[in-house]
């Protein structure tokens, strides 16, 4: 079968099911679709009628309507783009279906935006479309061994079905992959992703018609520290949501600038996908914000501000967390230089980063909260104040908000009279060697300072996270000696980035990462120290004939083991 369809989303495919690349399957799998749509449960709740011409003509000879303008299947489902993205595609390859690129932009927009998710509804799956590492802890075994074996289950959760259409997707999964149907996993997806929720009514009710072009301010931040601030230009690209995006940004550390240049859709008004690339040309290093990035946004209701992830890698492991807001003629405070303060401690230089601030700057117009006294302005610009700052002995400790007059930054600085102990995050992580065919897998750490709360106790609910804690990093290999090399396995960079070894010794290593802070200390006047753990495997493994890859989280079944060439 030949179609003139090859990417639908800005940023590529986001995956197609691996057994669908058999003919024979897809011959059999195409008659059920034919078969199970033919003998489809009677629906007894409402559907949500279809309008758009272009999806009736391309989908009406098999999703039949009825006289209110109910598709068949389609007007009992809701979902991500991706998910539509991904039903597309399975039409595509499963039914026949031709269309052009153009063609299949414009009906995953309709349906994103007409037979979509809330944004309420959406939080709860953004994990699996930022890539991050989640699991769930709120979904009955049942559950995950009638969908978690084949699925994350935020996939299964991108989807909002009628009972009946729950009904029929496990009884065409029963055919297909030969599953036996779960009703409790029916009952409980029914009840969790119904058809027809508040949050959908309401969202219908007040979603915005307003474009995403203009000026932005923009701050990208690893694991809760801001590494870059700048501004986008957004302009609009055509219909269907369609925009072109140029950015700078300015390192926080030493102020080096780079350019960004990308494209996106926004769909059902809030979901931005896009991808983007730095200008700079050449080889970039793996955390440099340079890289060609996936970009997956969320706008605020009212569209005055947005916030996601820009990811790479092979395991899309490496990103920023990123935060827009509209640009105003205000100025707009977003970031600080360092994170901490500590009692008692004189002339702190502290920078504050942001736009718009006026060619005069007086001490007046900064806040930092009780205890601590701007004693001078020491430069400024439209882009950064540098103050010097005085924090008294008995000032309050704790997270608190730091304001440019109007313009206010919640939780930005922690004041603090001592820190009891630093814990690196994530406490427990994958890395991966490269092959012929995958590339390294990363994983970037960070140590968090923690005061002990009322209880004095150590790892307790009423601890205080103050924040990010500049430390010396190294690593460990477990079962080794004290000096043994760590070069097979690989290297941990300044700024906490795990490296493997650029040649795989086709085995695994548990490792001890390792960070002791550069200031601050214990009772016993030993410098403060922080581990995680971190396993550092091979790209692939296999086990009883079948071969396994790794993904973001878990290992996926790649299908028989390849034979090995001699």
């Amino acid at each position: 079968m030949t179609s003139k369809f090859r990417s639908i989303s800005p940023y590529g495919s986001v995956g197609l099911f691996a057994l669908l690349a058999f003919l024979l399957f897809l011959n059999l799998a195409s008659a059920q679709v034919s078969r199970t749509e033919g003998r489809i449960q009677p629906e007894s709740e409402e559907g949500v009628p279809v309008t758009d011409p272009l999806l009736k003509a391309k989908c009406g000879s098999c999703h039949t309507s009825d006289d209110r303008g109910n598709m068949l299947r389609l007007s009992w489902e809701r979902a991500t783009p991706e998910a539509w993205e991904r039903a597309l595609k399975r039409m595509i390859l499963l039914a026949g279906l031709d269309l052009t690129p153009s063609e299949a932009t414009h009906i995953i927009q309709y349906l994103s935006t007409n037979h979509g998710l809330a944004p309420e509804e959406a939080v709860g799956v953004m994990y699996e479309i930022e890539r991050r590492i989640y699991e769930p802890t709120n979904i009955p075994n049942t559950v995950m061994n009638a969908c978690g074996r084949c699925h994350n289950i935020a996939r299964v959760l991108s989807w909002r079905r009628s009972v009946a259409d729950w009904e029929e997707l496990f009884r065409g999964h029963a055919f297909l992959y030969n599953v036996r149907p779960s009703e409790e996993a029916i009952a409980f997806l029914a009840k969790m992703a119904p058809l027809h929720t508040t949050e959908w009514a309401a969202w219908k009710a007040r979603r915005p018609d307003r474009s995403v072009a203009g000026h932005w301010l923009v701050t990208a931040s690893v694991l809760g520290r801001v590494r870059y601030f700048g501004e986008m230009q957004i302009e609009s690209n055509g219909p269907d949501g369609a925009f072109n995006t140029r950015a700078t940004l300015q390192s926080v550390a030493d102020g080096a600038t780079a350019g960004r240049s990308g494209r996106g859709i926004m769909y059902g008004s809030y979901a931005w996908r896009g991808s983007s690339k730095g200008s700079n040309a050449g080889d970039s290093a793996p955390n440099d914000i340079s890289n060609d990035a996936r970009e997956v946004m969320t706008s605020a209701p009212d569209e005055s501000s947005a916030e996601g992830r820009w990811f790479w890698g092979q395991y899309q492991e490496l990103g920023f967390d990123v935060k827009m807001q509209r640009a105003s003629s205000d100025a707009t405070l977003l970031g600080i230089d360092r994170p901490l303060l500590k009692t008692g401690s004189q002339s702190n230089r502290i920078r504050l980063l942001g736009d718009h601030f006026p060619p005069q700057v007086s001490q007046s117009d900064l806040n930092f909260g009780s205890g601590v006294v701007v004693r001078r302005i020491v430069s400024n610009n439209a882009k950064e104040v540098i103050a010097e700052v005085d924090v008294a002995i008995d000032a309050p400790v704790g997270k608190r908000e730091i304001a440019f007059r109007r313009s206010v930054m919640p939780g930005a600085l922690a004041v603090y009279d001592r820190i009891d102990y630093i814990k690196v995050t994530p406490d427990s992580a994958v890395a991966t060697f490269g092959d012929q065919t995958r590339s390294r897998g990363y994983q970037q750490f960070e140590a968090i300072g923690y005061q002990n709360g009322p209880d004095r106790k150590r790892h307790t609910d009423d601890d205080v996270e103050l924040g990010p804690v500049d430390v010396t990093w190294s690593m460990k290999v477990f079962y080794e000696s004290e000096d043994t090399r760590t070069d097979p396995v690989g290297s941990v960079s300044p700024t906490g980035l795990f490296t493997p070894a650029a040649d795989s010794p086709n085995t695994n290593f548990d490792v001890w990462v390792i960070a002791q802070a550069k200031t601050e200390k214990d009772t016993d006047g030993k410098p403060l120290v922080g581990k995680a753990y971190l396993v550092v495997t091979v790209a692939a493994y296999t086990f009883n004939g079948r071969r396994y890859v790794r993904d973001l989280d878990r290992w996926v079944d790649d299908g028989p083991a390849r034979p090995v060439r001699q």
